[in-house]
C-alpha cells in the first residue's frame, strides 16, 4: 500500500494558539499522526500535501505550502453534512522530480477506484503530471480542465517543471487525454503558437475575461472534467498574493470558490489539486485562507452530488431533439429534472471505447444556439475527437 510513502503531520503544531470548536473540521478528519495512520479506506475525501517545489519555475518555497493550508482548513465548520475524510500526509521529495510524480500517481491510481477523492495541495503546478499520472496507470481515458492565467506547454525533451508539464501530457504515448479545457487563461501571458496547438488538437481555451462574463457558463466546463488542477496564479494578486510571480488580474477569490464548488459538485470528476501555493509571499495568510475556502466549497459541493451522470434513467430527463436540417442530422438534448443541468449527445465511430464522453456537458446557451441552427462549438469539438 502506500502508507511508506507518506509522510505524518503534527496537528497540535499546526493549530498551537487556536482554540478549536466541536463542529470544526479538525474535530471531524482522521490525520496521518506519529501515532497512527488513518482508516482511510471508508472515507469520500483524502488531503495529500505535495511539498516538492523543484520543478516550480521561479517560486521556490511552495513546499511549505501544504501545512500552511491545513491550518486554516482545519479550523472552518464541518457544515451540516457527515463528513468522512482522512487527511493522509505530506509525500516527501524523491530521490527525482520522476519518483516524486511517480508516488502522486501511484496514491491517485489507488484512491480513484475506491471512490475516494484525493485532494492534492501542492507544491508546483508540475506536480499536475503526478495527478494524471494516477489515471494512466489505471488505463483511463480523461477528461482534464486546468485554471490558470498561462498555458503550460513549453517544449522540453529531458524534464518536466511548471512551465512545461502540459506539453508532455499531451506527447506522451500511450495518452490517456481525450480532452482538456484552459480555464482563465490571459491572452498577454500566451503564445499564439499555444494556442494554435490546442485548436489543432480540438482542446477548449477560455480567457478570464469571457469566463468572468457569466460564471455559470464555466459550470459544464468543469462538469466534464476527471481531473482539474488550479495554479493560484489565475486568482488576483489582491486576494491571493502567495506566489512570487503572482499578477494584479485574474479571478476574485469569491470566482475561485465558484469554481471549485461547481468542481466539487459534478459526478464525474475524482481528482483536484491546488498548486504553487508559497507561504514567503502571503501576507496576512490571506492566500491560505483562499485555499481553505475553496476546499470546503469543493467538499460543500461533494455532498451535494445529484448522481446523475452517466444518463442512466431517462425518466429523470427531458431529451429534446433539434433537427440541424443545412447538417442533415439532429443534435440529441438532455435536461435533468432534478438539477436543470443539460448535455449533448455526441455519436461516436468508437461507441464502447468512447461511451462515457459521448454526453458533453453543455448549457442553455448551448440548445438556444442550435435553436438557431447554429452547431455549438462543445459539440463540434467533441465530434471531432470521436469522429
Amino acid at each position: 500500500m502506500f502508507e511508506e510513502i507518506l509522510s505524518p503531520i503534527d496537528p497540535g503544531l499546526l493549530l498551537k494558539g487556536h482554540r478549536i470548536l466541536d463542529n470544526q473540521i479538525f474535530r471531524h478528519i482522521d490525520i496521518h499522526t506519529e501515532a497512527a495512520f488513518p482508516e482511510w479506506e471508508a472515507a469520500h475525501l483524502a488531503l495529500i500535501g505535495v511539498v516538492d517545489d523543484r520543478g516550480a519555475v521561479e517560486n521556490k518555497g511552495c513546499a511549505a505550502g501544504p501545512d500552511k493550508v491545513r491550518e486554516y482548513l482545519y479550523r472552518l465548520d464541518k457544515g451540516i453534512h457527515p463528513l468522512k475524510m482522512v487527511d493522509l500526509g505530506n509525500i516527501l521529495p524523491g530521490a527525482t522530480l520522476t519518483d516524486t510524480y511517480a508516488a502522486v500517481g501511484q496514491i491517485v491510481s489507488e484512491l480513484i477506484p475506491k471512490n475516494i477523492i484525493p485532494i492534492i495541495l501542492g507544491g508546483g503546478h508540475d506536480l499536475t503530471y503526478g495527478q494524471y499520472l494516477g489515471y494512466a496507470r489505471n488505463d483511463q481515458v480523461i477528461n482534464m480542465a486546468v485554471v490558470d492565467e498561462t498555458i503550460n506547454i513549453y517544449k522540453q525533451q529531458d524534464q518536466i517543471d511548471s512551465e512545461s508539464f502540459l506539453y508532455r501530457i499531451f506527447t506522451e504515448t500511450p495518452n490517456y487525454l481525450f480532452n482538456f479545457s484552459q480555464v482563465g487563461y490571459q491572452s498577454y501571458f500566451v503564445s499564439p503558437d499555444d494556442i494554435a496547438t490546442l485548436e489543432k488538437l480540438y482542446f477548449e481555451f477560455y480567457r478570464v475575461g469571457k469566463v468572468r462574463e457569466d460564471m455559470e457558463e464555466v459550470e459544464p466546463i468543469i462538469r466534464d472534467a476527471d481531473m482539474l488542477s488550479f495554479d493560484i496564479a489565475a486568482l488576483k494578486q489582491c486576494d491571493a498574493p502567495g506566489k512570487r510571480n503572482a499578477t494584479p488580474h485574474g479571478f476574485y477569490g469569491e470566482e475561485g470558490c465558484q469554481i471549485a464548488r461547481y468542481a466539487g459538485i459534478t459526478d464525474k470528476l475524482s481528482s483536484i489539486g491546488f498548486y504553487e501555493y508559497n507561504p514567503e509571499y502571503d501576507s496576512n495568510d490571506q492566500t491560505a485562507q483562499v485555499i481553505a475556502h475553496m476546499i470546503w466549497y469543493f467538499v460543500d459541493g461533494f455532498y451535494n452530488r445529484t448522481n446523475e451522470y452517466p444518463i442512466v434513467n431517462d425518466k429523470d430527463f427531458l431529451k429534446y431533439t433539434v433537427e440541424m436540417e443545412d447538417a442533415g442530422y439532429a443534435i440529441i438534448f438532455w435536461k435533468s429534472k432534478r438539477s436543470g443541468r443539460w448535455w449533448m449527445q455526441v455519436p461516436s465511430n468508437e461507441e464502447k471505447k468512447y461511451e462515457r464522453h459521448q454526453l458533453v456537458p453543455c448549457s442553455y446557451a448551448d440548445y438556444e444556439e442550435a435553436m438557431k441552427a447554429e452547431i455549438p462549438a462543445r459539440w463540434l469539438q467533441a465530434f471531432e475527437k470521436l469522429a
